[in-house]
């Protein structure tokens, strides 16, 4: 069985998306080949998307993803529409396609609306020379402040999820990608710090980015900038600590040769 949801504003090209899902592992320029999921870009009637495919899930998500709970495709395709009737940017969604058998999810596709983007926010943690850096995060915690006072908790606020896009005048636009882990709920000073987290922030940034948030949100700057400060340091040290047991379980099956 399967099943497809395109939006109302393309449903023009409802065939051609169609048939391009179906072609997948022909059509189209690979953008991405992970070991979870695949993005390929493709043009269609000169609308630009891109177009990507979840990996396929185990047998216990395939029944969990059809009875009990939405698709990551659905999700995606579900959350950007909530993301753009709030007026916060991300690649416009177009359509969701999903594949099951009897017992469960077979496969899903999420199809986006392609953004030409200038660089997204990695490179203002790698690159302390680039333009505006200071700018770029002002501007970054603005948005971030904008996400929280609408009540999304994106969940996977790290630094590859954002695209900037460089406007007129010194602005900059911000893309939320790969949307497929949010929630819309009122959220206490704690868990907004908390939402800092995986951005990987060094001090130098979260004092910026904490000078700014507190000046938004009218909150005494001390109080921001432990929480944040705490938070980030929390994740840091817990990525650090698994990869240092990872590099510790290699090195303990060399020795053993």
């Amino acid at each position: 069985m399967n099943n497809i949801i395109i939006h109302s504003k393309f449903t023009s090209y409802s065939k051609a998306i169609s048939k391009a899902i179906r072609d997948f592992e022909s059509s189209g320029k690979t953008v991405l080949k992970g070991d979870r999921n695949t993005i390929k870009s493709i043009e269609i009637e000169g609308l630009n998307m891109n177009i990507k495919q979840f990996k396929t899930p185990n047998i216990f998500n395939a029944f969990i993803y059809k009875f009990i709970r939405k698709s990551k495709a659905r999700r995606s395709f579900e959350y950007g529409v909530i993301l753009t009737q709030k007026s916060i940017l991300t690649p416009t969604p177009i359509a969701y396609f999903e594949t099951f058998s009897w017992f469960g999810l077979k496969q899903s596709y999420y199809v986006s609306q392609h953004v030409t983007y200038d660089f997204d926010f990695r490179v203002l943690i790698h690159d302390l020379k680039i333009p505006n850096r200071f700018e770029i995060l002002k501007q970054f915690t603005a948005f971030t402040f904008k996400l929280h006072e609408q009540k999304i908790n994106f969940l996977d606020h790290s630094p590859g999820n954002t695209l900037i896009v460089k406007s007129d005048a010194g602005q900059y636009n911000f893309y939320l990608i790969d949307l497929n882990r949010m929630r819309f709920e009122t959220m206490s000073l704690r868990k907004r710090m908390h939402n800092f987290r995986r951005l990987w922030l060094s001090k130098a940034m979260i004092h910026i980015m904490s000078v700014e948030y507190a000046a938004l949100s009218k909150i005494p700057l001390p109080e921001i900038q432990k929480l944040m400060l705490h938070y980030s340091r929390q994740f840091q040290k817990k990525i650090d600590s698994k990869k240092l047991k990872r590099s510790g379980r290699k090195m303990t099956f060399k020795t053993s040769n």
